[in-house]
């Protein structure tokens, strides 16, 4: 049983975020919207049982554009997660934004097209609505926020949802930075929505791995997937600090 239901998807191997091997998996056969990703796994995470989804499956072998989000979202919702952390690599786009900073963004602008998005349907009639002006949880962001004290972490951020799988280019970075965005990724929506829809909590963490199209600072010379390769890691150590902060603080369990 994952304490207070907390649980975890991201796009990295779980031992890379200081967990432990699966205790238990729940099966992955098909859910109501088709298989998710990957299996739904119970794994140890300092002392605390944690749900855990990969989104992109074994070997990043899902694209961001074809990623069941509502596949992942509902399996994670049967197996009992009562709030949902995404953890996501992004390219930073504000100065702060650099590689290697760990951002908790407390706004998103969706650019993304032709997703399922939503588990209304036709008939659903208000039900259909949801609040999403504050599209991250409130309390989550406090405890994360209050983790990240001390630390060098970015407690705010807009997170700009691009379609992919294609990067962006410095022209759409330029356009993005005007509309307020501070990161770039991919993941993000309808992750987000689709766990709202249900009543779950969400928040993202995410690991600027790479200066975002057209943004590199002076001295880099490297594309942005080289420079993912060599940040990735660093930002996962990081967020699994900030993780291990959290669930070692009293704001982490609510009762």
């Amino acid at each position: 049983m994952a304490i207070d239901g907390l649980a975890v998807i991201s796009g990295a191997p779980p031992e890379q975020l200081g967990m432990g091997p699966p205790s238990s998996v729940a099966p992955k056969g098909n859910q109501p919207y088709g298989p998710p990703s990957a299996p739904v796994e119970a794994r140890p995470l300092n002392g605390n049982s944690v749900l855990y989804l990969n989104r992109h499956g074994a070997d990043y072998a899902i694209a961001p554009h074809r990623i069941n989000y509502r596949a992942n979202i509902k399996a994670l919702a049967g197996a009992g997660a009562r709030r949902i952390l995404g953890v996501h690599s992004v390219g930073g786009i504000a100065a702060e934004a650099v590689p290697g900073a760990i951002v908790l963004p407390h706004d998103l602008i969706d650019y993304t097209h032709s997703r399922e998005t939503s588990f209304a349907q036709d008939g659903a009639g208000k039900s259909a609505f949801v609040e999403f002006a504050n599209p991250f949880d409130a309390e989550m962001r406090k405890g994360l926020v209050a983790a990240a004290d001390g630390t060098d972490c970015i407690v705010r951020g807009v997170y700009g949802v691009m379609q992919g799988p294609r990067l962006e280019t410095a022209a759409e970075i330029d356009r993005l930075e005007q509309d307020g965005c501070t990161l770039v990724g991919m993941t993000l929506m309808p992750e987000a929505v689709l766990a709202r829809e249900l009543g779950i909590p969400y928040v993202s963490l995410s690991l600027v791995t790479n200066y975002a199209a057209g943004r590199n600072r002076a001295g880099e010379t490297r594309g942005i997937i080289d420079q993912h390769a060599v940040w990735l890691d660093t930002g996962l150590g990081r967020a699994r600090e900030l993780l291990v902060r959290w669930l070692d603080s009293p704001i982490a369990h609510p009762r």
